[in-house]
């Protein structure tokens, strides 16, 4: 298959289905990108063997998807079957997939030696010598949840969630606020008659130590926190 197109296929049975497709395009489309099915297809022909040009009988596409409608069925194909990446686009994937591998690594895991995350360098140097192969679309907290498994023979990891008592003066506690709430959960607060806050707020130990950065800017050192659990 040359760079112009690209192909995605689902098997049912002991069936083959395929179509040809734009590879930019198709995987916008897989991506929720484009929504107009018509926009992706090189062809509106299903086919068995698309490298052969073997079309697919209507009893069969009837058979296997309850329809002829072949914008029907490449729509099935496209949301379920298996997208055929180019090189370049598989390599960017795989990378932005990294590196969000990475920050959840390093977001909701401690050393429990220092009880701090350690370094995304570290994590990514660890990662190749594991030698795991990152799916383009597969979901990054279950690819993330494997690679910590292996990375424990060779790093200690610990992944675990603290509860932190956080208190913040009145002249910060609105602007604060948003702060806290986009780094943990809270699960339980207090808006004070003086204007302040208090909050439990559960967050991924990982993230505890940007938490008392992120608190003591804004409210210029003057927010309080620490770990009850």
């Amino acid at each position: 298959m040359g760079e112009k197109y690209t192909t995605a296929r689902i098997t049912k049975g002991s069936d083959h289905f395929e179509i040809l497709v734009n590879p930019e395009k198709a995987l916008d489309y897989r991506m929720g990108k484009l929504a107009a099915i018509t926009e992706v297809l090189v062809s509106e022909t299903i086919y068995s063997d698309a490298s052969k040009g073997t079309k697919v009988s209507e009893e069969n596409l009837r058979k296997a998807f309850g329809t002829i409608d072949s914008l029907k069925i490449a729509e099935t194909i496209l949301k379920t079957g298996t997208l055929q990446l180019t090189t370049e686009q598989r390599r960017k994937m795989v990378d932005e997939k990294r590196k969000q591998i990475v920050d959840f690594i390093t977001r909701q895991c401690v050393d429990p030696k220092t009880n701090l995350p350690h370094p995304p360098l570290r994590i990514e140097n660890a990662m190749e010598q594991i030698h795991y192969s990152i799916g383009p679309f597969k979901p990054v907290e279950e690819q993330a949840k494997d690679i910590i498994k292996l990375l424990r023979t060779i790093l200690p990891l610990k992944m675990e969630q603290v509860s932190v008592a956080v208190t913040v003066p009145a002249q910060y506690s609105a602007k604060a606020y948003g702060t806290i709430k986009g780094l943990g959960t809270i699960k339980r607060e207090e808006w004070r008659a003086d204007g302040s806050w208090y909050g439990v707020v559960e967050m991924p130990a990982g993230l505890y130590a940007p938490f008392l950065g992120k608190l003591g800017d804004t409210t210029k050192g003057n927010g309080e926190a620490k770990i009850i659990s």
